[in-house]
């Protein structure tokens, strides 16, 4: 993980490289925009005055790591609570300042990218393409990934039209639908792969992916038919969806004698193979 410091009319803002994107410390930018003394309070006081504000937080673990990202302080190190461009977006709105029109134009020069991306969707899907791409992903294997965070995208949206917004419920939830189709929750699939802390999709092969958004896919068709509503709803449709890709999962390891789950990663087998490839030629 890379850590920065920017500055900002003087003002220091942390900022650290957090799933391919800066995401800066909310504190820093609260200092920057209001000079106060006491950005933690301020937080606190924004978020009692601005209920709109306060759902964004409190769901938003989206743009919040629930227990922060790692930084050196004099204390040592450190998690603080950060958020990326678009978070920073939305807290600037809740800021009356009028350093803020200054900030915008300053946060388009540090996170430059991002803020386009915020703009025009499409380009914040070439840009995550082009890092599969570089990380030595196949054009197959991208183009599966990228329809699976489209699926897993249009899930989440039906969660929050349907009550479920905490990320906890999220993770519940999304732990139904795994077992149900590969028999491992998130966690335990990620430990069957030998995965710490990377993302466990960017470590599956071909048919994970495809049965992870079958079962996804399939939640989603099923809580809309259901109109189900808050998390047990959600649940037994959660799991009801799962099991269509479970079932799927079974009877093509039943047909093909392979499992589809596997110790192994995409990129790995990918690599290996290309390994194999280049030693024949030689």
């Amino acid at each position: 993980m890379s850590s920065k410091i920017a500055l900002f009319q003087r003002k220091e803002i942390r900022r650290t490289i957090h799933n391919d994107e800066w995401w800066f410390v909310i504190t820093d930018i609260i200092v920057a925009l209001t000079d106060s003394v006491d950005p933690s309070q301020y937080l606190k006081r924004l978020r009692q005055r601005d209920t709109a504000f306060a759902e964004t937080f409190k769901g938003g673990v989206q743009f919040v790591p629930p227990l922060g990202l790692p930084f050196e302080t004099a204390g040592g190190r450190q998690l603080l609570q950060c958020w990326n461009t678009e978070g920073i977006f939305r807290l600037i709105q809740s800021i009356p300042s009028p350093k803020a029109e200054p900030f915008k134009r300053w946060l388009a020069r540090v996170g430059y990218e991002r803020i386009q991306e915020i703009e025009n969707p499409e380009i914040a899907s070439k840009r995550v393409r082009a890092i599969y791409k570089a990380k030595g992903y196949s054009d197959d294997w991208i183009e599966k990934r990228m329809r699976s965070i489209a699926i897993r995208d249009e899930l989440t949206d039906e969660w929050k039209k349907r009550g479920v917004r905490e990320q906890r419920e999220y993770a519940i939830l999304t732990a139904e639908i795994s077992k149900a189709t590969f028999g491992m929750t998130p966690a335990d699939y990620a430990s069957f792969k030998g995965l710490k802390r990377e993302n466990l999709r960017d470590h599956m092969t071909d048919l994970e992916l495809i049965f992870s958004m079958l079962g996804e896919a399939s939640t989603t068709e099923i809580a809309r038919n259901r109109d189900a509503q808050g998390i047990e709803e959600n649940k037994t449709a959660a799991q009801d969806g799962g099991s269509v890709a479970g079932e799927a999962r079974r009877d093509l390891e039943r047909k093909s004698g392979r499992r589809v789950s596997t110790r192994e990663n995409y990129l790995g087998i990918t690599q290996s193979a290309a390994k194999k490839r280049r030693e024949k030629i030689t």
